[in-house]
């Protein structure tokens, strides 16, 4: 693959519009990108604008391997599937560039809403003297056996026994009381089809309440990050972390609005105060001076537009324009 960093890109949810659209991301990042637009995805994807990176598309699940096992170079995948990789492993092999503020997700073990514990520790408990198998499933199989080992509930039965964990036809663990079965997606299904609890990942809720299920334990919160393998270094850890910066400036830039107005030369020295005092703007209002107006330019956080309009307008502000934000490098 030469010296091109290899940049493995997410299929799935994390190039969704309605959830991360990462797509739109190196759009804004200033990136032009083919091959990748939501729902056209191909296998290798073209950075026209950056001869050095060479794309691939990847399962989020498969991404932290493709990372370990240098296929790829760096990869934006959630925290939850790179631990998932890295719970049996002596050091974790990747490095964590930076997170990138989007894909936010929980990974949580939930039962039917009849069910009557309300914690994963009650559950153990409760079901201490059944005889047939508690059956789990999830797609985050190492990630789940490892929650429920350290769970107070379950060492008060099973001890420091492994519970058995079957990856297809793969089989580890020597408690066959406790089942972790690898489901391929769709796993609230499961708890219909008989399974006694799920452990999946979930962003409001909605799916699981659909599914008449209830949320004891969250084993963990995650979002997308940039992530890098030890194959890359030198020269390419630096080409990784100008990358890392192109792209949180574009997630910054998603909180903020840039917001012009006119306001009398008259008033301009006390709209100026308003916005420091106040904190309407990043660092201080650029004022261009006419013969009876000034345009004032700031960039404001979106949650406190609708207090600066407002306050603004008291000063006889006119000509108002909000747009968004691109690219915010500090």
């Amino acid at each position: 693959m030469d010296n091109k960093i290899v940049l493995g890109l997410p299929k799935g949810s994390l190039n969704n519009v309605n959830r991360g659209n990462t797509y739109q991301l190196f759009v804004d990042a200033g990136y032009e990108v083919k091959g990748y637009e939501p729902g056209k995805e191909e296998n290798e994807i073209q950075i026209l604008n950056d001869p050095e990176i060479r794309g691939f598309l990847s399962r989020p699940q498969s991404a932290p391997v493709e990372l370990n096992r240098g296929i790829l170079d760096i990869a934006i995948v959630g925290e939850d599937w790179v631990r998932e990789e890295s719970v049996n492993l002596p050091e974790d092999l990747t490095i964590k560039l930076g997170d990138l503020n989007y894909g936010q997700t929980r990974l949580i073990v939930a039962v039917p809403n009849e069910d009557p514990y309300d914690s994963l520790t009650e559950f153990f408990q409760a079901n201490q003297e059944r005889e047939t198998p508690i059956l789990c499933f999830t797609e985050y199989p190492n990630l789940t056996k490892q929650y429920f080992m350290e769970n107070e509930g379950y060492q008060e039965k099973f001890g420091n026994k492994t519970p058995l964990v079957q990856v297809r036809g793969l089989w580890d663990g020597e408690n066959e009381q406790v089942q972790i079965i690898n489901s391929d997606g769709a796993t609230e299904v499961y708890i219909a089809k008989g399974a006694d609890l799920i452990v999946d990942n979930t962003q409001t809720g909605s799916s699981l309440r659909k599914a008449g299920l209830k949320i004891l334990d969250t084993i963990m919160e995650s979002s997308a990050g940039l992530y890098a393998g030890p194959r890359c270094q030198g020269s390419k850890l630096q080409k990784a972390q100008m990358i890392y910066e192109q792209l949180f400036g574009a997630t910054k830039a998603r909180k903020y609005f840039d917001v012009k107005f006119n306001v009398s030369n008259k008033k301009v020295e006390e709209v100026k105060e308003l916005l420091l005092s106040h904190e309407f703007c990043s660092d201080e209002p650029t004022v261009v001076q006419g013969t009876s107006f000034s345009q004032v330019n700031v960039l404001i956080p979106k949650t406190k537009f609708p207090e600066m309009l407002q306050a603004v307008k008291g000063y006889g502000a006119s000509a108002i324009v909000r747009e968004n934000v691109k690219q915010y490098v500090e």
